[in-house]
């Protein structure tokens, strides 16, 4: 039976890229949470002002790929040392934050973060937060499998997302 997690750790695209080149892992959708909006837009939740933060939702096989493993990954291969940006994106919709749907998901979530501290000598300010889902905009699905491979930003940004997560979850990486 699948399991769906989110989770939000900068521009949405990049992270959907990550995810998608994981063994068990069924779907990944970009959009928002964690805000006071319903139904905001990409434009929107840009100016910083709804509270969303950018996310994906992480439909897997846990029989193929573990809750704690999609966690570390998540942590490995964003910073979650850097409060409300990640590399040139800055404001409250590029923070790291795990949105958990269970208290087991809390419970690993809290231990993801505490093993990311343990190896990194702390530092985390990724947060655990609680929010409505709404899916982003359907050109943003799927991004770097198309428009991506042509964005400057995108080119800069998640092939070295994509090489962490070769370097250190590489028997959990499709070939």
């Amino acid at each position: 039976m699948s399991e769906t997690v989110i989770v939000a750790g900068g521009c949405f695209w990049c992270t959907e890229a990550v995810f998608k080149d994981v063994i068990g892992v069924e779907s990944v959708e970009s959009g928002y949470i964690g805000g006071s909006v319903s139904n905001p837009t990409y434009k929107q939740v840009c100016t910083g002002s709804t509270g969303h933060a950018e996310g994906v939702k992480v439909t897997f096989d846990p029989a193929q790929v573990s809750l704690p493993d999609i966690y570390d990954m998540f942590m490995g291969t964003h910073d979650p040392s850097q409060l409300n940006r990640q590399g040139n994106d800055v404001g409250t919709q590029y923070r790291s934050a795990i949105f958990p749907l269970s208290d087991e998901q809390r419970a690993e979530a809290e231990a993801a973060i505490a093993r990311w501290n343990e190896g990194h000598g702390g530092g985390a300010v990724t947060t655990i937060e609680s929010g409505e889902w709404y899916p982003a905009e359907d050109y943003h699905q799927e991004y770097w499998e198309g428009e991506g491979q042509r964005n400057p930003y995108c080119l800069a940004v998640i092939p070295p997302k994509l090489m962490k997560l070769r370097k250190s979850f590489a028997s959990k990486v499709k070939s």
